[in-house]
């Protein structure tokens, strides 16, 4: 492991840092754009963090270590992940570790965290939140995995960098199978980041949040460095996609000319994302919790859909 390689890991981490909050703020003014309102400053989510850093922890009667260690477990899980998805490089350190299936171990883990936090305190929204967090992730895994094999079938690799180099070298095809995992995905990435319809981040309405149920109890840093986590994991799942499904324009090596020229595109792409993101929550109503199950399953079939094309399909090609 070369001094160059770890100097570019550190900047790829330091851009998710940086650009994972921006992307937040991007989606929210979007989002006040098409719905005719006063859209928020674009640096807002940033003010919120500098605002919360500052302000002291007050903690629950009863507040186990669990409590108090959950913000820096979660946070330090989102970072990894944004650190195992190439964003500006596929020659990077942590691309020999870069598997999909640990991916989503590291996400599962952190959902297992903070749902077990939220549990702790006792209070019935807490509890309330954390077992709707589990449902979700309980479904949604599965339709995760089955998209990752779709795209580890056409590279013969379950490595994100692995991935990435195949689709974005090789020759211009159609792969349906890809459309139907890239629907899947797009349900499970709405689904884990609490975004409509599954969740509504911007409501506190007991009986439909499930992300701001389980963070009720949280001030200080220790809600800063949660709702940090939350702009990294959707920065994370927005890379992941890009990754699967738009992997051009992500450098080879790790020099860094190479990844400052990654750099615009990845902006594009993520502006883009962010836009369409906004879009699908502005036209779309939070659905109720009941039917979750029923949008999650509709992701496991059109993941399983994918595979099979893959397998009966373009493979005989």
């Amino acid at each position: 492991m070369n001094i160059s390689g770890l100097l570019a890991q550190l900047f790829a981490i330091v851009m998710a840092l940086f650009l994972a909050p921006l992307l937040t703020g991007w989606v929210g003014q979007c989002r006040a754009w098409l719905q005719s309102r006063t859209a928020p400053p674009l640096l807002q989510p940033y003010y919120m963090l500098h605002k919360l850093f500052h302000k002291d922890v007050v903690l629950a009667h009863g507040a186990s270590s669990l409590f108090r260690v959950a913000p820096f477990v979660v946070f330090g899980c989102m970072v990894l992940a944004c650190a195992i998805v190439p964003t500006l490089s596929t020659d990077l350190p942590f691309a020999p570790a870069a598997d999909t299936i640990a991916l989503v171990g590291v996400f599962g883990l952190a959902r297992v965290f903070i749902s077990l936090a939220a549990m702790d305190i006792g209070t019935s929204f807490g509890s309330l939140g954390g077992r709707r967090e589990m449902l979700v992730g309980f479904l949604a895994e599965p339709a995760l995995l089955m998209v990752i094999f779709t795209t580890a079938m056409i590279s013969q690799s379950t490595s994100v960098a692995t991935i990435v180099e195949t689709l974005a070298h090789r020759e211009f095809a159609i792969y349906p199978s890809l459309a139907f995992a890239g629907i899947a995905f797009t349900f499970v990435s709405l689904a884990e980041n609490a975004r409509v319809p599954v969740d509504n981040p911007a409501t506190h309405l007991e009986l439909t949040m499930i992300h701001e149920a389980m963070i009720l109890e949280y001030s200080g840093r220790h809600l800063a460095l949660i709702e940090w986590a939350a702009s990294l994991k959707l920065y994370a799942y927005s890379c992941l996609g890009l990754a699967l499904f738009f992997p051009w324009g992500v450098a080879a090596g790790d020099s860094f000319p190479a990844m400052l020229a990654a750099i615009p595109l990845l902006l594009l792409k993520l502006s883009i994302g962010g836009f369409l993101l906004a879009v699908i929550e502005t036209v779309n109503a939070k659905m109720r919790i009941f039917r979750a199950p029923e949008f999650l399953g509709t992701a496991f079939l059109l993941a399983v859909l994918g595979l099979l094309v893959r397998l009966l399909l373009e493979t005989r090609v």
